[in-house]
């Protein structure tokens, strides 16, 4: 199935003690705001991603479409906080940890998401809260959006490998159950009380 990564979000460690107030002063594009915030936020154009910088040298980087992206960030914004702090070291060899990674993705068919919700334990659909359904996979810890048009969005995945995995496993638990019911081999209906049960059952 294909999909596009949106957001990755990751975190890294400088390994140095930032004076954020002067690097605010300093850098352009830095704000920092310690009534409303802790940290300051560092918005790069190339990649465009913005990055929270901590006092202890802890660094949030978010808005990257690719690892790739994200070693290039960090690196460019450890230059940068080099020239104004000549003690943080430009970092060659960027260590970071994927965080979350959100993509969206398309079954390319249209879901019946009230009947999905019957048919799956882990499934949540509260559609006058929300239009979509709430896909939950334990094994990889991931969240699913599931839209009538077929549209997903994927959130919670920490590699892009684990991603695959449970796009697969969401695509062959909806599949399933489509060919089920197709082939009329599908578990019973559920009696009307049940239905309704649920139907009312809230969060």
């Amino acid at each position: 199935m294909r999909y596009t990564i949106v957001n990755l979000v990751a975190s890294s460690n400088l390994n140095a003690t930032l004076d954020l107030y002067n690097l605010a002063i300093s850098i352009p594009n830095i704000e920092y705001e310690p009534e409303q915030f802790p940290g300051a936020i560092l918005k790069l154009k190339e990649p465009k991603v913005s990055m929270l910088l901590f006092k202890n040298g802890k660094v949030i980087c978010s808005g990257a479409s690719s690892e790739k992206e994200i070693s290039l960030a960090i690196r460019k914004a450890s230059k940068l906080i080099h020239e104004i702090q000549g003690k943080v070291k430009i970092q060659k060899k960027v260590k970071y940890n994927v965080v979350n990674l959100v993509a969206t993705a398309n079954l390319n068919q249209t879901l019946d998401l009230f009947q999905i919700a019957l048919k799956l334990d882990n499934v949540e659909y509260e559609p006058e809260q929300f239009p979509g359904a709430i896909l939950r996979i334990n094994e990889p810890k991931l969240t699913l959006l599931l839209f009538k048009n077929g549209k997903m969005i994927c959130a919670g995945a920490k590699r892009e490998f684990l991603l695959r995995k449970g796009l697969r496993i969401a695509a062959e638990l909806i599949g399933d159950k489509k060919k089920k019911k197709a082939s009329g081999k599908g578990k019973a209906r559920k009696p009307a009380k049940k239905k309704a049960a649920k139907r009312g059952k809230k969060k």
